[in-house]
Parts: C-alpha cells; structure tokens; sequence
C-alpha cells in the first residue's frame, strides 16, 4: 500500500484546486482512500482553504510517484510566483506511518512550519518526494501522508465533504447551480450535512467564487449523505464528484491556551472575563477587551461576521466568556464564543417610590434623597434588572463567514447549550 501526499498546486488569482489534483490522481491510481487535511488557517502564504490532500493506493511508490509528478507537472499553477508545489510518496498504510509523521500533522494544523523541516522528516523516513519552485507544498504533503494516523489518535471524529467539479471549458466563468435545489437539499439532509446555505442571508455557501473547477462542496457527518445531497441539487454538468475524509468542522485547530499564552500565528480557545465594553469602529467591526486578572486579550468580530457581531455587541463587561479563534496582531479574531456568567443587573441611582424622580446624593458616604417634598431617603445605589437579550452558552459566525475547520454548533459536543446558525 502507499500513500501519497500534494498540496500547493493552486492560484489565488488563477484557479486551480488541489482537491481537483488530488481527484484526478486517486482516478489515475485507482485510490481506495482520499483526505482533505485543513492546515493551520493562519498561515500567511495559502488560498482560503489552507487544504492538503493524500490518496491511497496499491501502485508501487516509484510508479504513484511518476504519475503524481506528471499530473502535478501538467495541473498545478507553478508560473504563479505564490504556488509552490510538494509531492511526498511513503510506503505502507496510513493508519500505520511512524509517530513522527502523525505529529507533524497535529502541528501543521496548529503551527508554521518548515519546508526544510518536512524535507528532512521524510528522509528521516525514507519518503520519496519532488517539489516545484520554494517546495513550501512539502509542508501540506507531508502533513495529509500523517492525517489518518493523526485523527485516530485525536479527539475529533473525521468529517466528509463530496465535492462536485466543473467541465473545464467552464472554469473561469460564472457557476450555473439552481439556489432553490441547494436550498432544499440543504434542508432535507440537515444537520447530517451542514454549512451548505446561510439561510438568513440566502447565501449558497457551498458554491466557490473562485475561478478554479469546484462547482459546490457538500460537508456534513455522514458521507452517503453528503453524496446524496450533492446529487439532489440541479446544476450545469458535473465533470468528476469525489467524497474526501477530512478534519473540516471539527476545530482541530484550535489549542487550549490563556491570555498570557497566546501568540500570533495560532488558533486558541481562551478564558476571560469582559474587561471593556464592545465597541464597534469604522467599517463596523467590533472589538472587546478580556481579561485574566491584570492580563488583557483583545478580541474582534469582523465586518464580514455579519449578524454575529450583534451577538458579542450584548457582551457587558463582567462577564465571564470563552472565546475561540486565530491570533493576528494580538487579536483573537472571533469564530465563536460561550458565554458562561452573565452580569444580570447593575447598580444605579434609586428613584423615589412616592414621586417617580430620580433621587440625588446627600453628601459623601450619606446616601440618597428625594429633593422634592417627598423627603424619601435611600441609603445607597439598588440593583437594577437587565434586559440581556443573550443567553448562557455558544454562539458562532453565520455558515457564510465560518473557516472550514471550525466546527458548527450543530454538531454537538459543547459544554454548555448551543445556539447554532442556519
């Protein structure tokens, strides 16, 4: 058995995916497994996605190796000064590669890796590789050879998504998918699918505005269900439909860390309390401060966060939270957050009970009284009720803002209720 490894054979501005090489190279060598690894979502140099991909395949390493090279050679955008592709060929079943194959998996979804670093892993190993220009895609190859071993080891189960490409006469132009078909697929198949529409918004997330192959993307829990909801939407013809086993919706990035913990570069989940008010700024980004003692976090739901972002806007400080995201510039960029204690009144100037009029302070240390001829005294300020129009438990960014690895609501497993977006 063998397994072989590629990533970084796409263009920002140009297309391609690998997913699609990958697609294309499991039909070349008659692969019986395929996954689609999300690598760390801070990573400066990547598309949107960050994917790696493996098959694998019974064809001998110098035989798969061959034919991977030629695809790639054919396929990957290696005149884009950004692609830089990496192939990694290793021996053996994947469940079964050494301890530090599957380790390095677990930090390229956590970590920014070395391409020297990779290289030299693999000789450590004896996997055979080939690279096109700086071979940063020997990071990703390396880490999707690891993933089966890795996820069996990890907390997470293994998610799916079928994806659908485009005949290639029609890359580049605008995608023919029926909404009210994706729609109504999305529906029937949820929430064993999910993250295919927002449907607040009426966004069809599943399909890409990239100019690459890919038509739509199903993801979901149940891999018949996401092929058979893939099948059920009405769209231009379907080139090729491959099912990857991947690590999307399961928040396989994110660290437990804390506030003094947290650096650039890495995803955590974090505990604080609300320390300054949210506060929303040009362009309609909110931000907060939390804080751990004298330590303090900032943290920021985006524009593109929509509805979301009126959610953490009903923090107050006091509260008690956990909060899960990228760190960029000392910023956690927010993708959900649990409210665990909420401020449920605050203390305010007492009113008089016979006339209604807010009462004034009677000098320092002296309390309260009415200055009309009511003459009521209070002793001090009374707790006042809040309207908190916010609940204990998560709350996360709507489908159409959501990383590929962070994982939806839907599918359970929280430690406080759930609040999930459709």
């Amino acid at each position: 058995m063998t397994v072989v490894g590629l990533d970084d054979t796409d263009s920002r501005e140009r297309g391609m995916c690998t997913t699609y090489a990958a697609a294309r190279l499991a039909e070349r060598l008659d692969a019986s497994a395929r996954y689609l690894v999300r690598l760390n979502p801070a990573v400066p140099h990547k598309t949107r996605g960050n994917a790696a991909l493996a098959v694998v395949t019974d064809v001998a390493p110098d035989q798969a190796l061959i034919t991977a090279r030629d695809l790639l050679d054919a396929m990957a955008v290696t005149d884009d000064d950004r692609t830089h592709p990496g192939v990694v060929v290793a021996p053996g079943r994947p469940e079964e590669v050494p301890t530090a194959v599957a380790d390095w998996t677990d930090r390229a979804m956590h970590e920014l890796l070395d391409p020297a670093q990779a290289r030299d892993v693999c000789s450590d190993h004896g996997y055979r590789t080939v690279t096109w220009g700086l071979g940063r895609g020997l990071v990703g190859a390396l880490a999707a050879i690891g993933a089966a071993r890795a996820w069996s080891r990890a907390e997470f189960s293994p998610t799916y998504e079928t994806i659908s490409y485009r005949e290639r006469d029609r890359w580049g132009t605008g995608r023919a998918v029926d909404a009210d078909s994706l729609f109504a697929a999305a529906d029937e198949f949820y929430p064993r699918v999910w993250d295919t529409v927002d449907r607040e918004t009426g966004e069809t997330v599943a399909v890409p505005h990239t100019p690459g192959p890919v038509l739509h993307g199903i993801r979901g829990d149940d891999p018949a269900a996401t092929r058979a909801c893939a099948a059920a939407v009405s769209s231009e013809p379907v080139e090729r439909r491959t099912t990857f086993t991947t690590n999307q919706g399961t928040d396989a990035h994110l660290t437990e860390g804390t506030i003094a913990t947290a650096v650039d570069g890495r995803s955590y989940r974090v505990e604080g309390v609300v320390a300054d008010p949210p506060e929303t700024r040009e362009g309609g980004h909110v931000f907060l401060e939390i804080a751990d003692g004298d330590l303090q976090l900032a943290c920021a739901a985006f524009e593109p966060t929509g509805r979301f972002r009126e959610r953490v806007r009903r923090l107050r400080v006091g509260d008690r939270v956990t909060v899960c995201g990228e760190v960029s510039e000392s910023t956690l960029k927010l993708e959900k957050f649990a409210a665990r204690s909420l401020v449920r009144t605050e203390q305010v100037t007492p009113t008089c009970p016979d006339c209604g009029r807010r009462m004034e302070s009677a000098g320092r240390g002296q309390g309260y009284r009415c200055r009309g001829d009511c003459d009521r005294t209070a002793p001090g300020k009374v707790a006042r009720e809040l309207d908190r129009r916010l609940e204990r438990g998560w709350y996360e960014v709507p489908p159409s803002a959501r990383r590929h690895v962070a994982k939806p609501l839907v599918r359970g497993g929280f430690d406080a209720p759930v609040h999930p977006e459709r």
